[in-house]
């Protein structure tokens, strides 16, 4: 007779919450729906409007709102094109009539059509265009009036003119943030739980857990919009966020609880087997109750099932405490973007984070309530028969050797080097294109083909040169009394400015107290001689213009705003990319205890980024695939898109570092050996997240449904990152790199190891103090 510790029930802080919400289920449940509900109501009737600006302050906007009110609001082009001259009196004619409804529109302060100016006539007299002004910023210009405009557009073409509305209230009219793409990720997310659980009960589990935490999060984005205003797309980039791991998160859970109920301890022997030899193996009577080798007995059948309170306690203390830390990670990692202080960014960073954490909170408190009234029937076999669900097999085939995975694991272990060398080579040739990438924000040219805003953008380009889709407008507050050869000489030195294909004449405001004055560059607003220009004319042309003159000049408009916001990002972005890696090692340092597995991640999370950002690179502007994805134009990335995905992709790729060195650490921590703990640790997390990496990728990918460009290459980065991290990183990568470290992968100097709490351990371990001595059998 021997002696030997087995684990007495310990709850711990997760394992309490979850007990807790398991115990008053009925109580837990009707205060989420209630919650829901009342943030929902305070959401419809007191919720925040977009707030879609690109910088805190922009003086020349300020300028142009304090004196040029009637052009402070936004713009809308309409692109005339006749096959008769369009100075000839019938074409006269459609064109004032044409205009004349314009100026009916509700909201709209001006029309200067072709007639009042010339220069607004292309120099062969087919094309020509008129400005319509509005008295308010787009977003307060209602959907309805612009799909209003667009028919009263469509309605006077005809007899070979052709009329064209251009503008963002068109582009965002025909192509609005969201629609059905939500709809696919959900339904993806349910065809894949229900091939890996192969029942109804446990995919329907996570999909209500999740929407519930989406609905809260999203109630609070525009609640804490009077606060933090965040832009229009905000809601759609945490609703992608909040689906893709409020899923996964549950996934984790309810899998954990099902093994429990079921006594699987993930296909490897447990209690005395495991005990029996500190390698891990199966030694002693357990080795003797098999002349193969394998374990007999109670070793064979493994740990009893647990009675579903007691399994919530496990799957919260052990799965829960994963989940935790990485929508920690995740929130971390979202949060970053305050580093770079702007108020669109800060607005995403804030609606994300939320709605994350809502996710986490409803993973570690609903779910644990929805296993209370599902009792035991998890651990029966499903009645699914799907060809990957789990099914019951014969006893004589319950124990294979060694798991798939496994077998992968110790393949890989036997050529660590060729491995690591051979993958590190495809995620770097992936990530090469990341080289040349162009960043600007999109303009009507990546518009799709058939919409009214790319008809416009191409009439427009074909007779005013591409420059005309990217004004630059220049405001300037004049000293007292007005500088009439001061302000000449602005215009004179921007219309001299090498890139500027014409200037208008210079507005002086009623008042007299400021003027205004429009440049056209010669190229595109997604060129990037475009960019040059803006900031020669902001950095060098105006101060030395206005230099002695009592005037000061500002670069505004839409086009200057994205150059200005690009330039602040550039800056800032060194910040942002060292604030987000040092906070998640630290996490992972104090998580895990090794200063090797926070730095290996790390390394290995900026991999999978830069490879996303290589394929986003090759579809959107070299077109490799592009249409297969939606993307009908060649196009620069989007100016805030690879921010973005930086943020978003480093706190999801930590996510499936933690819950697989969350394995290995257990297993290392009760056996001592690094390979085996490896091997294990991936046999044990493959399935669960391989299907929460499927979820996430068909939930990303469904955002490429959208018609917005933007989102568009936010999901595809996102699918193309979490795809690599799941495949090409956790199956090759991570084994090889450890396996040539070896016990180095847990080095933790003495002086940090004094310091930082001990928080791993084995996952079916309590702490030392709840641990009795029992007898084993002999």
């Amino acid at each position: 007779m021997s002696r030997d510790f087995a684990p007495q029930h310990s709850s711990g802080v997760l394992g309490g919450i979850g007990r807790a919400c398991f115990r008053h289920r009925w109580l837990t449940l009707l205060s989420w729906l209630l919650g829901v509900a009342c943030l929902i109501t305070l959401w419809t009737r007191f919720g925040a409007a977009p707030d879609n600006s690109f910088g805190a302050s922009d003086r020349g906007q300020t300028l142009l709102n304090q004196h040029f009110r009637r052009q402070s609001g936004d713009t809308l082009t309409l692109a005339i094109r006749s096959s008769g001259e369009i100075r000839s009196a019938a074409v006269r004619t459609q064109v004032s009539g044409a205009l004349a409804e314009l100026r009916r529109a509700p909201g709209v302060t001006s029309v200067t059509g072709p007639y009042q100016v010339p220069s607004q006539v292309s120099a062969d007299g087919h094309i020509a265009f008129a400005t319509v002004q509005f008295g308010v910023p787009s977003a307060a210009i209602p959907n309805s009036e612009a799909l209003a405009l667009m028919r009263d557009a469509r309605a006077a073409s005809g007899q070979g003119t052709t009329f064209s509305l251009g503008g963002d209230v068109v582009d965002l009219a025909e192509t609005p943030y969201g629609g059905p793409t939500e709809g696919f990720g959900i339904g993806a997310a349910a065809i894949v739980l229900l091939i890996a659980f192969g029942s109804l009960l446990a995919m329907g589990l996570p999909l209500l857990t999740a929407i519930l935490g989406i609905g809260s999060g999203l109630s609070l984005i525009a609640l804490l919009g009077h606060f933090v205003p965040a832009p229009s797309f905000s809601s759609i980039v945490a609703s992608m966020i909040g689906l893709g791991v409020g899923v996964d998160y549950a996934l984790f859970i309810v899998t954990r609880f099902r093994e429990a109920l079921r006594g699987d301890s993930g296909g490897r022997p447990s209690g005395p087997a495991l005990r029996g030899d500190p390698g891990g193996r199966p030694s002693g009577p357990a080795l003797r109750g098999d002349p193969g080798g394998r374990p007999s007995g109670p070793a064979l059948r493994g740990d009893p099932g647990l009675p579903p309170e007691d399994a919530v306690v496990t799957a919260m203390r052990t799965a829960g405490r994963s989940v935790l830390i990485a929508g920690t990670t995740v929130v971390i990692g979202m949060l970053g973007l305050l580093v770079l202080r702007q108020t669109l960014l800060n607005g995403v960073a804030v609606a994300a984070a939320a709605t994350v954490a809502m996710t986490v909170l409803g993973a570690l408190t609903l779910l644990p309530a929805l296993l209370g009234f599902t009792g035991t029937r998890l651990a029966k076999p499903s009645r699914l028969r799907l060809p990957l669900a789990r099914r019951d097999r014969p006893a004589k085939a319950r124990y294979p050797s060694k798991p798939a995975a496994e077998r992968w694991a110790v393949m890989i272990q036997r050529r660590p080097v060729i491995a690591a060398v051979v993958s590190t080579a495809a995620i770097l040739a992936l990530a090469a294109p990341a080289v040349g990438m162009k960043l600007s924000m999109p303009d009507e040219s990546a518009q799709a083909r058939g919409t009214m805003g790319h008809a416009s953008y191409a009439t427009m380009a074909r007779g005013f040169g591409p420059g005309f889709d990217a004004p630059l407008i220049i405001a300037a507050k004049l000293p007292a009394g007005g500088v009439s050869a001061g302000t000449a000489r602005l215009a004179s030195a921007v219309r001299g400015t090498p890139g500027v294909a014409t200037v208008t004449p210079v507005v002086v405001s009623r008042d007299g107290q400021a003027a205004m004055l429009v440049a056209y560059p010669a190229t595109g607003e997604q060129d990037p001689a475009t960019d040059a220009v803006v900031n020669k004319i902001s950095g060098t042309v105006l101060p030395q213009a206005i230099r002695g003159t009592g005037i000061r000049a500002y670069v505004t408009g839409p086009n200057a705003g994205n150059v200005t916001f690009a330039n602040v990002i550039g800056k800032r972005l060194p910040w942002l990319i060292a604030v987000v890696v040092v906070v998640s090692m630290l996490l992972l340092l104090v998580v895990f205890r090794s200063v090797v597995v926070a730095v290996k991640a790390a390394v290995m999370n900026l991999l999978s980024i830069s490879a996303a950002y290589g394929v986003l690179v090759m579809v959107t502007q070299h077109g490799w695939l592009g249409h297969l994805f939606g993307f009908g134009e060649k196009m620069p990335v989007t100016t805030w898109v690879p921010v973005f995905l930086f943020v978003i992709l480093f706190g999801l790729s930590m996510d499936y570092e933690v819950f697989l060195l969350s394995r290995i650490r257990e297993a290392y921590d009760a056996s001592g050996d690094n390979s085996a703990s490896v091997a294990r640790g991936l046999a044990s997390t493959a399935r669960v997240i391989s299907a929460a990496a499927a979820i996430m990728v068909a939930v990303f990918l469904s955002f490429v449904l959208g018609a917005d460009v933007s989102v568009k290459q936010v999901g595809l980065g996102l699918a193309v990152a979490v795809l690599i991290d799941a495949t090409i990183v956790r199956l090759v990568l991570v084994p090889a790199v450890m396996e040539l470290l070896g016990k180095a992968n847990w080095w933790l100097p003495a002086p940090l190891a004094r310091i930082l709490p001990t928080t791993s351990r084995r996952e079916d371990e309590p702490p030392a103090v709840a641990r009795v001595p029992v007898s084993a059998v002999d």
